[in-house]
């Protein structure tokens, strides 16, 4: 059996992934609410940003910060452009339907990425966030700095997301387009304002999702596409 301390050393690991697919979770979350789509893309989308950022790192030499940020930013803007593109496409369509689309989207996402990142024969890749190197003891426990923020953030997140959701008139008009797209357009809401909020919010969460992923786990297209699946 393990001792109590390697057992306590992998609860404060679990926590932080935890954190993280909670993250995941509500990206997918709030863009069902609001347009019913079910974005089975939304690994793939986070290891792009992922993978942008780890280029500008590498080759552009850019700081770990700003490199994430852009990384983040470009899965958002994944997001928003095909929603707006398929987006009203797939406003009368059912569920299932839009679910099997971002598929579509996934599949495209692999192919860039195995063309511009190729797993095979290539050098193994790594995002390491700063914060893993500062360390402090809860007890007998090391933990990093990066296990904190991705519990943080995890819960953070849900909370905000949750209140914003509930008590805000954007979020009340995601979750009434949600029930019914064209009547909450007729009672002057702007629909494709709304949407695209929730398509770029979607992907900026995809993108830390990726980041932190790909610190935790594995930077890795496939790994992070079917484990978020």
């Amino acid at each position: 059996m393990p001792s109590l301390t390697d057992l306590e050393q992998f609860l404060v690991t679990g926590l932080s992934l935890g954190g993280v697919y909670a993250l995941s979770g509500i990206g997918m979350v709030v863009l069902y609410r609001a347009t019913g789509v079910l974005n089975l893309a939304f690994g793939a989308v986070g290891a792009m940003g992922a993978l942008i950022a780890w280029q500008l790192i590498n080759h552009a030499g850019l700081g770990f910060w700003p490199a994430s940020l852009i990384g983040v930013l470009s899965a958002g803007l994944v997001t928003l452009v095909y929603g707006m593109v398929f987006g009203p496409a797939l406003a009368g369509r059912d569920p299932l339907v839009k679910a099997a689309a971002t598929l579509g989207l996934t599949l495209i996402l692999l192919g860039v990425m195995d063309l511009l990142w190729p797993s095979s024969g290539g050098a193994s890749r790594a995002l390491t966030i700063p914060t893993d190197n500062n360390t402090f003891q809860v007890g007998e426990i090391s933990v990093t700095y990066t296990n904190v923020i991705a519990l943080a953030l995890g819960l953070a997140i849900t909370i905000v997301t949750g209140a914003f959701l509930r008590f805000t008139k954007t979020g009340t008009a995601m979750r009434a387009m949600a029930n019914d797209r064209e009547i909450t357009a007729t009672l002057g809401v702007r629909v494709r304002r709304v949407e695209a909020n929730a398509w770029f919010g979607c992907g900026v969460r995809a993108g830390i999702a990726g980041v932190l992923l790909a610190d935790r786990v594995a930077l890795d297209a496939t790994s992070q596409t079917f484990l978020v699946i």
